[in-house]
């Protein structure tokens, strides 16, 4: 097959921004050492090149969610360091993890059993204290099952850690209930927001996530954590709209008078969905509101501020996680998560 031609969506990871918030977010968790949350293609912005920054700048342990995420980090760090969230649902997936030597999360009485009848091996338990998703119950922690097994990490995860919640005080104290009852070799309660709450709930090991990307959970990282992704999409048609021309499906949008538009390379797929919309989209200083609807593939914007744009130029798309958010009503997870595929990383 010829080489692709240029891409019309590319995406910039700033990787000294990425390092500096690993290394805030290991600073601040005191004692503790901060590991990685690199499920989801670390969280949208590409595993194969985000590992190895976080790795070179320290982390040496990484979460991912599905089995499926596992080779996409191998690649870059030792089998050891690498825990599966989702645990062993079926025989198979601890057949993988025997065989591969990554850590499965255990997360209840069957996954313990299905792991030691695999043949064990040290594992992680994550232990449900009040977010109700996955994990062990309060109840089960005294079963043999739990007690057969080798722990390497005892984790929870907080639910309401973005908030000042008194959830997060009841956490806390059923987490260190379990932790005087379940031998371990480290215990892990924090996530990003987690971090913000304080060294009492840091333990031996956090595990941020959206923070390293960008993400402002908590408004005490605000003056910390840097944006770290920069998308920007290429203008494909510039137009001349004469007055009363209407824009997009549904003529969402009607000229007063003849301007000049720029069709541009972006949208559902790309993560630019219609609550972006209205919005802008950037050329150096100069802001090119949208126009219409959002659709498939592609955004119209007003070119009158930027008059030198052309066919083929870039825009910058504003990523900045905590603005885009409250913006759009997304969160700054689904922001990050739903970028796709189509942006050269």
């Amino acid at each position: 097959m010829p080489e692709l031609p240029p891409p019309s969506l590319r995406l910039r990871l700033d990787d000294g921004a990425l390092a500096a918030n690993w290394r805030a977010l290991d600073a601040m968790s005191g004692a503790a050492h901060a590991g990685a949350a690199v499920k989801a293609d670390a969280y949208g912005l590409g595993a194969g090149k985000v590992v190895p920054v976080l790795r070179d700048a320290g982390a040496r342990d990484f979460f991912v969610a599905h089995w499926s995420e596992v080779p996409d980090v191998l690649r870059h760090v030792d089998p050891a360091q690498v825990a599966v969230l989702h645990g062993p649902v079926r025989a198979e997936d601890a057949a993988y993890a025997r065989s591969v030597g990554v850590r499965p999360v255990i997360n209840s009485i069957a996954q313990a059993k299905r792991w030691t009848e695999a043949g064990g091996g040290p594992c992680h338990l994550m232990v449900d204290t009040g977010i109700n998703r996955l994990g062990l119950s309060l109840a089960d922690i005294g079963d043999p099952a739990i007690a057969a097994l080798d722990v390497d990490l005892l984790i929870s995860h907080l639910a309401s850690a973005d908030e000042d919640s008194p959830l997060n005080a009841r956490q806390l104290a059923r987490f260190r209930t379990v932790c005087a009852e379940i031998p371990a070799q480290r215990r892990s309660l924090a996530n990003s927001a987690g971090i913000a709450l304080g060294p009492d709930f840091a333990f031996d090991l956090t595990r941020p996530g959206i923070a390293l990307y960008g993400g402002v959970p908590r408004g005490e990282l605000a003056s910390t954590i840097r944006q770290v992704a920069y998308p920007q999409a290429a203008v494909i048609q510039v137009r001349e709209l004469a007055a009363g021309d209407g824009v997009g499906y549904n003529a969402a949008f009607t000229a007063a008078e003849a301007m000049r538009a720029g069709v541009v390379s972006l949208g559902y797929a790309d993560g630019f969905l219609r609550c972006r919309g209205p919005g802008v989209l950037r050329r150096g200083e100069a802001r090119l509101p949208l126009l219409g609807k959002v659709s498939m593939d592609m955004v119209v914007v007003d070119l009158g501020t930027a008059p030198e744009v052309r066919e083929g130029d870039w825009l910058d798309v504003p990523f900045e996680l905590p603005t885009q958010a409250e913006a759009s009503g997304l969160s700054q997870y689904e922001l990050l998560t739903t970028l796709g595929r189509r942006f050269r990383r």
